[in-house]
Formats: C-alpha cells, sequence, structure tokens
C-alpha cells in the first residue's frame, strides 16, 4: 500500500476545510458532508472550532482510496494560526493548495506557497468556489502562472474515466518544464507518466484542478489524480520521527504528534536520547487518529502520522533519530499583550498559559519580575480572543488582555567581552563571554573557545545549559536579544566550593555585563582622565606601561575602561511587514506617500488593468492600523497584504527608548553586577569595575 501524508492548505475563507469534507465523503469515510457553516465537520472536532466556524488546530484524516492510504491534515487558514500550518509543512510528502475562483490568490496564499517551496513540499493545486458569483477559472488560473510560474497547469482530464487523459496543451505545458519532457513530447505527443510523477515531486509541475467542494463538483478528478501522480517517499529502515504539534486529551495526558520518517515506532520504545540526556523518554501508547477517533495501536510504521503519550520533554519542531531538530519558524508573533487576571490568582493564570504555551510554542508567556505582570506574545486579535476562551472553557479562568504592543527585540553592533563573577561565602564561579554580531534573522548561537584544561568541560557544558535554558533581555528595553553568537572565552571553577548555581549566576552576569558595555561604550579617542571618571578610577603619574589609571586597589593592572568598543553599540530591533497594495491608478499617489512617511521601502508601481500594484516593506508599528486607511480611500476597492519580514534596526530607536523608561542596572533579576569575596564575606561590585577584579585575565584586542 502507498502510504503518503498530504495537508490541505489555503488563505482563510478559500474553502480549505470544505474541500478536507468533499475528499472524505467521496472516498467513503464519512457518510454525509459535513459544512464548517453548519458545525459539523468532520475534522472540526474542537467547540471553538465549531462555534466559530474556522479551523484552529491542525487534524488528521485517514482515506483509503485504492492501494492509497492518504493521510490527510487539515491546517488552518487564519493568518493568527499560521504558525501551526507551518510546523504541519514540515512533516507533509504533499499539499494541496486550495485557491478561490471569486477572490485569487490573496496575500497569505503567496506566503503559503512561499513557505511550500521553503520546506520543498510538492504541491497540488485546486481552483474552488468555480459555481459562485463572480468565479473565472481562467482568470485565477493565468493568476497562478503569473505568481508562481509556468509550472502551474491544468490537469482537467480530458476523458473523466482516465485520470490520466490530460488535454494537449496540459501536455505541451508540462514538455516546457525539462528538457526530457520535451524529448518525450516530440516524439510521442505526450509525457510519461512516471515523468510527470517525478517533475511534480521536483516541484518543477503544480497540477492544477478545479471545481465546487461544497457540491462534489471536481473533488473526484482531484483524488483520482492525487492518487494517480503522488509517489510514495522512499523511508530508510533507521528509525526516525518528527513531532509537529503538542496537545493534551480529556483526560489531561499530554500527547506529541508525529510523522515517521523511518523504521517504525513501537508502544513501550524508549526515544533515542539527545545530547545532554542522560535517558530518552518512553513511548507509552501510540495511537492512531482519523478525526475525533482515536485507536491503540502497537505499532506506527514510516509514513503514518500518530499521537504518543509518555514523552513530556518534546516540542514541536523536534527531531528523533535520522531526523535533526527544525528550526525556527520564519512566521513570528510581533505583538505581546499583558494579562489582566481580575480576580483571580495570577499564578493560576501563569499556570494555565504555561500548559497553552507547551501546545503552541510561539504563544509565548514572559513573567516580568519588576513589573508583577505576565505577558503573552502571539500572531494577532483572533488567536487573542481564542487564548480568552480556552482559558474560559479549559481552566475556569476569566481574564482579559491589555492592548497590544510591538514586540521589539535587541542586539549588538561590534563584538564585546562580558565577565560575571559569582562569590559570595563558600560559593565560587567566574564565566568570560564573548558577544559577537551576527547578520540578520540568525538568532543565538551559542559555542565554546577554551581548552578543558583551563575550564573542565562539564562546566562548559553547564555554562552552554545556562545560556540556553532561559530568555535573555537587552539593556535599551528589556527586549530579548537575538542575531548574537555568545561563545565561552575563559572562566573558573573550584573543586570544594563551585556548585552548579554557582555557574547560572556567573554566566547571566557575564552575558548581561556585556550587553551593559556595549550600551555605555566610550569614545576610541577618550583620553585616560575620561575613562577613571566613567569608571571610577583615579589618574596617577604611572613609570609603567603608562596607561595613568588605577582604580580600587588593582595596582599595576591595566584596566579595561578604555577597551569598550564604540558608542552605543547596543540596537534596537523592530518587525517589519513586507505588503503588497492593490489600488485603484487614482490612489497610488497616496499610498507611496503614506509608505514613505511610515519609514517604509516601496518598490516602483507596476500596472494590472485598472488597478496599480505597489509592494515593499515597513514597520510593524507604523502599518499594523494601515488596512483601515487603505478601504477609506480607495472607497473599499483597494486590498492590502501583509506577511512577516523579519526584524530590522528601529526606524524610531531613540524615542522607542526614551518611551520605555528602562533601567538595566534597576532590573534587580537581571543584574549585571557581580559578587566577589574578601575577609570572608561577599560583597557586590559594579558591572563596569568588575574587570579591575575578575581571578582570569581578559582577552587582549
Amino acid at each position: 500500500m502507498k502510504r503518503i501524508v498530504a495537508g490541505v492548505v489555503a488563505h482563510v475563507d478559500a474553502g480549505k476545510t470544505t474541500l478536507s469534507e468533499a475528499l472524505l465523503y467521496a472516498s467513503g469515510v464519512t457518510r454525509r458532508l459535513g459544512r464548517v457553516d453548519h458545525g459539523d465537520a468532520f475534522l472540526d472536532t474542537n467547540a471553538i472550532e465549531r462555534a466559530r466556524g474556522i479551523t484552529i488546530y491542525t487534524e488528521p484524516a485517514i482515506i483509503t482510496d485504492g492501494d492509497l492510504e492518504l493521510t490527510l491534515l487539515d491546517t488552518p487558514g487564519h493568518v493568527d494560526f499560521s504558525a501551526e500550518t507551518e510546523r504541519t509543512l514540515q512533516v507533509l510528502d504533499y499539499a494541496i493548495l486550495v485557491v478561490s475562483a471569486v477572490d485569487g490568490i490573496q496575500g497569505h496564499t503567496q506566503t503559503l506557497f512561499r513557505l511550500l517551496g521553503q520546506y520543498e513540499v510538492p504541491t497540488f493545486v485546486f481552483i474552488n468556489k468555480s459555481d459562485a458569483t463572480g468565479a473565472d477559472v481562467e482568470r485565477t488560473l493565468a493568476q497562478l502562472r503569473s505568481r508562481f510560474g509556468d509550472g502551474c497547469i491544468d490537469f482537467t482530464p480530458a476523458d473523466a474515466e482516465d485520470v490520466g487523459a490530460l488535454a494537449a496543451q496540459s501536455f505541451e505545458d508540462i514538455a516546457m518544464q525539462s528538457e526530457r519532457a520535451m524529448d518525450a513530447y516530440l516524439e510521442t505527443s505526450v509525457v510519461d507518466v512516471e515523468l510527470i510523477r517525478e517533475l511534480i515531486a521536483a516541484r518543477r509541475v503544480f497540477p492544477v484542478y478545479h471545481g465546487a467542494a461544497l457540491h462534489m463538483d471536481g473533488v473526484d478528478a482531484l483524488l483520482g489524480g492525487f492518487a494517480h501522480y503522488a509517489r510514495q517517499p522512499r523511508y530508510p529502515q533507521r528509525f526516525g520521527a518528527r513531532v509537529f504539534k503538542i496537545s493534551h486529551d480529556a483526560q489531561g495526558r499530554r500527547l506529541s504528534w508525529m510523522k515517521v520518517t523511518g523504521g517504525e515506532l513501537k508502544a513501550k520504545m524508549v526515544l533515542p536520547a539527545k545530547d545532554g540526556d542522560a535517558d530518552g523518554e518512553k513511548v507509552d501508547e501510540v495511537r492512531s487518529v482519523s478525526g475525533a477517533k482515536s485507536t491503540t495501536t502497537d505499532t506506527a510504521p514510516a509514513g503514518t502520522v500518530c499521537a504518543v503519550s509518555g514523552p513530556e520533554r518534546t516540542f514541536p519542531g523536534e527531531g528523533f533519530g535520522i531526523e535533526e531538530d527544525a528550526g525556527d519558524p520564519t512566521l513570528q508573533p510581533v505583538l505581546t499583550y499583558t494579562l489582566l487576571p481580575g480576580d483571580n490568582d495570577v499564578h493560576r493564570c501563569l499556570l494555565a498559559l504555561r500548559e497553552l504555551e507547551d501546545e503552541e510554542p510561539l504563544l509565548h508567556v514572559v513573567w516580568q519580575e519588576r513589573l508583577q505582570e505576565a505577558h503573552v506574545q502571539l500572531m494577532g486579535a483572533v488567536q487573542l480572543e481564542v487564548i480568552e476562551q480556552l482559558m474560559h472553557d479549559r481552566f475556569g479562568l476569566d481574564v482579559g488582555f491589555g492592548e497590544g504592543s510591538i514586540l521589539y527585540k535587541e542586539t549588538i553592533g561590534a563584538p564585546v567581552e562580558g565577565v560575571g563573577h559569582f562569590e559570595p561565602l563558600r560559593h565560587y564561579a567566574e564565566v568570560h563571554l564573548l558577544l559577537e554580531p551576527l547578520e540578520a534573522g540568525a538568532g543565538l548561537q551559542f559555542a565554546s573557545d577554551v581548552s578543558e584544561n583551563e575550564l573542565d568541560r562539564n562546566w562548559q557544558r553547564l555554562i552552554l545549559q545556562h545560556l540556553r535554558e532561559r530568555e535573555h533581555l537587552g539593556v535599551l528595553v528589556g527586549a530579548p536579544i537575538t542575531d548574537m553568537r555568545i561563545t565561552i572565552i575563559g572562566g573558573r571553577g573550584h573543586l570544594k566550593h563551585t556548585e552548579g548555581g554557582d555557574f547560572r549566576q556567573a554566566t547571566y552576569r557575564a552575558l548581561r555585563m556585556g550587553l551593559m558595555e556595549s550600551r555605555a561604550g566610550v569614545p576610541t579617542d577618550c583620553t585616560e582622565l575620561d575613562v577613571a571618571r566613567r569608571f571610577g578610577g583615579d589618574v596617577r603619574e604611572d613609570e609603567g606601561d603608562g596607561d595613568g589609571v588605577s582604580t580600587d586597589g588593582a595596582e599595576g593592572v591595566s584596566r579595561r575602561g578604555a577597551r569598550i568598543r564604540g558608542v552605543g553599540n547596543c540596537r534596537l530591533l523592530e518587525p517589519w511587514y513586507r505588503f503588497r497594495l492593490e489600488l485603484p491608478q487614482e490612489s497610488i499617489g497616496r499610498a507611496m506617500s503614506d509608505v514613505q512617511r511610515m519609514s517604509g521601502e516601496s518598490e516602483a508601481p507596476r500596472t494590472d488593468g485598472d488597478y496599480a500594484i505597489l509592494e515593499g516593506v515597513a514597520p510593524v508599528s507604523a502599518m499594523r492600523d494601515y488596512a483601515m486607511d487603505v478601504h477609506a480611500y480607495s472607497h473599499g476597492r483597494g486590498r492590502l497584504a501583509l506577511t512577516f519580514a523579519g526584524y530590522r534596526a528601529c526606524h524610531n530607536e531613540a524615542e522607542v527608548v526614551e518611551e520605555s523608561g528602562y533601567d538595566p542596572e534597576a532590573d534587580l533579576e537581571h543584574t549585571p553586577d557581580s559578587v566577589f569575596c574578601a575577609h570572608g564575606a561577599g560583597y557586590p561590585v559594579k558591572w563596569y569595575k568588575v574587570p579591575q577584579f575578575c581571578h582570569v585575565a581578559m582577552r587582549e584586542e
């Protein structure tokens, strides 16, 4: 039997779930055609999904058609839940992209197609709602070819009884996609089915079908064509699996949803241990799930999707065996909201949010100790409403959230060394870190560049663990840091007095101290007197190295004040949107002026009939509410599509930093200062004086 995992993806309201229901009905899985608007869709099993009429969670259904066993994953269409869709793409063999014949290609449709290319997922296209008022299949097909390439080819069979009997024009279009296909076509006027399958798998050809899923029109052709042209991937004998979703069942048991990509997954087996773990986690139970029906099974072979109970530390994107962990998703939240607990205990609310965070990693929960507030980072207002409903339904908590604000991040512009020392009585640890800037979007990387003779390997691993274990904040507005390589370059422990928690404290302080150095800085042309005044030293005549600076008893040691690189090397980053504006031509001047006012950038406008198209990038803070303006000045004729374009330099950094009022030295939970010991007692040392007291020499410039 041919096992294939396929996902149905689309812009919201394109008819994605309706098509999924039609495929289930056509294959005999269901006896009646479920409908989203009636709240009886087979794949919308959650009460909130049924009430809202939208898909929020990826749900599987198993279809058997001849020798094909198709695991169909219905994904969310709303942009607020696009992170769930992106994670699902990582386990797909094929995708079915649904496009409305009325609305054509929407902004999120383009995002999905780009992500499908990024994850190298072969794609079939279904043009839906062909019977609706205003539908134009030919126009939509032309739009597909214009936006996504000439590989989008009509695969409607010329003979309804033979799915492989394509029209002559279709064979000619296929032939244009490769030299081998052209040679075959010139010789026989057709292209061999195996070669077509190969071109589809290589994303050179995208078969396009059309119809009206609500009335079962075109559904049989799509299902038959998919079974005919899709081919099963080759799976190795070695075990492999990838997690794409976490959920909790009605009994509160944690479920890890996986696709098995090699060998087989068995109940009671122990998952391969990961680096840093002594033992792997045991699988208690393996479930095969189709809609609301769940069946316990002994084994799940390669090519299948299953839900596993037992493991407690898994996360979406995690790989086991031959599979490596996936990188950070392309789609990221850009807004943060403050929890308003009302009459509820805030810590009980925090525990509930942590459970939801376990299921949805991009629902990031941060406890701000200095404010005694919980902040939630998520994708948008609709997701926020769903979170409020889940807090009520699952945990009995009626909570609210404050107005959303922009989720900033921080990085540095030049390398800097940070030192952390933690030595209260009977404790000891010192850590030296080198902080280096990376290219935009690189995230955080951690490494060690110190000999095991200088710092024991176990202590190095402990420092790396502490760097990874929590979110570290910058010193401009207290936002998370990113785009930085953090390398261990020195350190020291004590055989008798060092404990694990000592290195945690030293590591946190070293990172924070480096950020403070980067923020403060001193000019490269400053005098020794400037350095001494800034960092608390005294000026004297020096017959030795001539640096002219002596500080607090550190006599004869060349001090680090002047080694701080540059002025204000911390950088504030903000999220940016990539936008696409479709407007009547008379409105394009207003749009270009608005983009300039918002500190955005745009390409030269181009025309498409009576409309002008303007594309570019702009800060989220300036464009988040711009859709209402577009609707007003274009009299409802304009359309704005926004997609996340990553983080860039903040366009109004000074203003944002000033408004935040963040004092990094008052944030005691993230202190940059160190603790040293003298005369049997520990005493604090300000961050800028730490280089004068540290026990391990700092690296030379």
